[in-house]
């Protein structure tokens, strides 16, 4: 087989929390002042357009290996304020040459912050999308709707993959941890319904999940068939997972696959190239290299999240 064939034969998955990729223009509806060039963070249209540009080459970096490079087939997006920032993205950043279409949600989020899907037209015709709501619980504030893309890959096979930006835990897991576990219950529900139609559906499920691979959440979704194949990914560069907090790693951003999928998966890991970290001059060892320290600037600031890969073997 040739090269060309083999890249044609492979699907490369990536999930990454872009870390509030804001546009700089105040939308009346959402609370985005912060990111706004009058507010303290000074959020100006050069910024918003290098960060453009460093999130693009931080998703183009995951099609890099010892072996090849490659463009992404389909990136799973998180912390994406609108349409307009998406084509943005797409369509005027580093990634304008790429072709990525792309879908995404309109979330009742109080921020205005959703997820996103894009996908190489090449690798991935979408047939149907749609944005579920999630019913919030006691105590819990309007959140980020979960994305939901049926399309077919270059097999001719359905893929149904869900994006999903779970609740934060902000006040404390314990009291936020109910609100986690009403979004894998809607996702859950919904993987139910994709079933029904069509058992032995091939399902991805990725996102920020604000829970790590043990908690209840994430146990739940498990009980659904779903296979996290990232929970033991790690980086090559250092990273012992996606995120890092007060010197501890740990991965909030996971990809599920369905048992169908399995026997196609070949490996997962965390995208942790230099360019996309930082010495922890506190806890020693890396640390991603995020946009903002406090209310401190950097350029060459990327997320606070790692992006994850996974190859999937089509054929």
């Amino acid at each position: 087989m040739t090269v060309g064939l083999l890249l044609v034969s492979l699907l490369t998955f990536v999930e990454l929390n872009c870390e509030n990729l804001f546009d700089c223009r105040h939308d009346s509806l959402r609370a985005d002042t912060e990111f706004l060039p009058e507010a303290p963070r000074h959020w100006t249209a050069s910024r918003y357009w290098r960060k453009l540009d460093n999130i693009g080459r931080a998703i183009l970096s995951c099609g890099e290996d010892s072996t090849d490079c490659y463009i992404p087939d389909l990136v799973a997006l998180c912390e994406v304020e609108n349409d307009t920032v998406l084509r943005d993205l797409t369509k005027r950043s580093l990634l304008r040459n790429a072709r990525y279409g792309y879908v995404m949600t309109d979330s009742p989020d109080d921020r205005g912050i959703d997820v996103a899907l894009l996908y190489h037209e090449f690798s991935f015709a979408p047939i149907t999308h749609a944005s579920l709501r999630v019913a919030p619980v006691r105590g819990m504030r309007p959140t980020r709707d979960i994305l939901y893309v049926a399309g077919r890959v270059i097999t001719d096979d359905t893929l149904h993959i869900f994006v999903v930006h779970a609740p934060s835990r902000r006040g404390g897991e314990r009291a936020t941890r109910r609100h986690r576990l009403a979004v894998a219950g809607r996702l859950c529900e919904a993987i139910d319904s994709v079933r029904t139609v069509q058992p032995g559906a091939s399902i991805i499920v990725a996102g920020d999940f604000n829970d790590y691979a043990a908690d209840s959440a994430l146990a739940y979704i498990g009980r659904h068939g779903m296979v996290n194949v990232t929970a033991r990914a790690r980086g090559s560069h250092g990273a012992k997972a996606t995120y890092r907090y007060d010197g501890k790693w740990g991965s909030l951003d996971h990809v599920f696959l369905s048992g169908s999928l399995m026997p196609r998966f070949e490996w997962s890991r965390v995208n942790d190239l230099p360019f996309l970290t930082e010495p922890d001059a506190t806890y020693g060892g890396v640390k991603p290299r995020r946009t903002y320290v406090g209310y401190r600037y950097r350029r060459d600031g990327y997320s606070d999240h790692l992006p994850l890969v996974v190859r999937l073997r089509l054929r």
